[in-house]
Parts: structure tokens; C-alpha cells; sequence
């Protein structure tokens, strides 16, 4: 015969295996103060729209003269505006010049594309 409480000690055993494998593992705070890495460096044969000689232009107001001064810069054979909300396509062109603005018309970034 089987004693009743051998098993509810083994279903209780168990159980508790079961929960705590579900209980949440302490965070590491080393993960929390690792620097982030440096962006990648590009070589001149990858900036074939030279955005790397206009990137003092990121952080300032754009505008039309400005951004004909981007794409005479840079040496780029087209310049495209990008601006949030509007459709672009997604051709990669190394030798066009991305220019992302912001809501506020304000330059972000400055890429080929």
C-alpha cells in the first residue's frame, strides 16, 4: 500500500522544484555600466557620397541652401531628404547623399544611401 503522505511530500517537493525554476535571477549591474561601443569607422572606398566631409552639418537647421551646400561638399551625385512620416524607398545608392531631419527640421543624420 502506498502511503499517503510519501506521496503529497513528493508532489509538494515537486511543486516547489518546479517554482523555483520560475523565480526571476538578480541582474547584473556590470552589464548595466558597460560603455558603448564606438561606431564603426568608414574608409573612403565605403563613403563614395562623401557624407563623412558634411558631418559637421548634423545638429543644424535645415534648409535649401544648406542642403545644396551638403551635396556640392560631399561630392555626392544626389542628395535625398528624409524626413519622419514620409515614404522613401529603400534602394541603397552609395553614391547618393541621405540627409535625415527630424520633426523639428533640424539635421540628425548625414549618410550614403
Amino acid at each position: 500500500m502506498v502511503n499517503l503522505n510519501a506521496v503529497r511530500l513528493c508532489l509538494i517537493a515537486g511543486s516547489l522544484g518546479l517554482l523555483a525554476g520560475c523565480a526571476p535571477t538578480p541582474n547584473s549591474s556590470a552589464a548595466e555600466h558597460e560603455p558603448a561601443p564606438q561606431p564603426p569607422r568608414v574608409s573612403e572606398r565605403e563613403d563614395a557620397c562623401g557624407a563623412q566631409r558634411v558631418q559637421d552639418r548634423i545638429g543644424r537647421q535645415h534648409d535649401e541652401r544648406l542642403t545644396e551646400s551638403i551635396r556640392q561638399e560631399s561630392g555626392a551625385v544626389a542628395l535625398r531628404v528624409i524626413r519622419p512620416g514620409h515614404a522613401y524607398t529603400m534602394d541603397y545608392r552609395g553614391e547618393r547623399i541621405n540627409v535625415h531631419i527630424d520633426e523639428g527640421g533640424v539635421i540628425t543624420s548625414i549618410g550614403c544611401g
